[in-house]
């Protein structure tokens, strides 16, 4: 099975939520199963299809679509925190124990609150073009980027500026993760509608009000964790991948050049290869 046949399943969880995910990979290998938490108004269906294959060769991979969002039931909750005990809700339901986590964007958010909220479920985290809580320049958007992620029909230029750079080699590596992307045949996820997108822009914003006391939380983060993120992110910007490497206890961090937000769908295949090594880098 791939990220583009592998059908939807559900699970209900404790909470009452009946969960949407994805399942595959390989099995039987040691490795704990790696938890794909996804970003704004994202869905199953929007993670690269090569980035998730090449982590699921040698892995158990699991997408999570999370409360109100795709194909799950219930309503977004519009903090942080409780989409991170939804996600600990949904590893109960699964019976899973111990996980790898790998957070992109309001996803990577998610991922710091499990790790603060059940750290014995947590092994390793990587942390892709997200920001620690109380961050710099994370309170709110910029006008042309909350509009283009907000836009109910954007097409493929708000999907570039949004996630990509602005030179033409980001921008043509961009139109081949769309094209990627958009390739799915089978077993679709629902789009998401203008309310999962208030209530999760409503969690960004509470997430990123200014308060640089709010770091000191890094410190209980004592899992090994890899930061990522693009050296032009004009959603999350790059400061606080720095402000994350500097201040969580055991971390490293990787900057891509020439790229943005999207910078884990604009190298896939790299990302890839820094994830896999890291996941199975022998304990410190």
């Amino acid at each position: 099975m791939t990220t583009l046949t592998t059908p939807i399943l559900d699970v209900t969880a404790a909470n009452g939520v009946t969960f949407a995910y994805r399942r595959f990979g390989a099995t039987g290998t040691g490795r704990p199963p790696l938890l794909f938490l996804q970003h704004f108004r994202g869905t199953l269906d929007n993670w690269d299809p090569l980035l998730v294959d090449v982590l699921a060769e040698d892995r158990e991979v699991i997408l999570l679509d999370n409360t109100g969002v795709g194909r799950s039931s219930g309503r977004v909750p519009v903090t942080v925190a409780q989409m991170a005990r939804d996600a600990i809700a949904f590893l109960d339901a699964l019976e899973i124990e111990g996980a790898d986590l790998l957070g992109f964007s309001l996803g990577g958010m998610v991922a710091q609150e499990v790790a603060l909220l059940r750290p014995r479920a947590v092994r390793r985290i990587v942390l892709a073009g997200t920001g620690p809580r109380g961050g710099k320049q994370m309170h709110g958007w910029t006008l042309d980027i909350e509009r283009a992620a907000n836009r109910a029909d954007g097409g493929i230029e708000e999907l570039l500026h949004i996630f990509f750079g602005i030179t033409e080699t980001s921008r043509a590596l961009g139109k081949e993760y769309a094209q990627r992307v958009f390739s799915r045949t089978e077993h679709p996820d629902r789009p998401n509608g203008p309310e999962v997108a208030r209530a999760q822009y409503d969690a960004i914003v509470e997430w990123g009000i200014p308060d640089p006391g709010r770091l000191a939380r890094l410190a209980g983060i004592t899992q090994p964790t890899l930061v990522a993120a693009g050296d032009n992110d004009p959603m999350i910007p790059t400061v606080n991948s720095q402000l994350l490497a500097d201040h969580l206890p055991n971390a490293r961090l990787r900057i891509f050049s020439d790229a943005g937000h999207g910078f884990l769908f604009q190298y896939p295949r790299q990302f890839a290869a820094l994830v896999q090594e890291f996941l199975d880098a022998p304990a410190r």
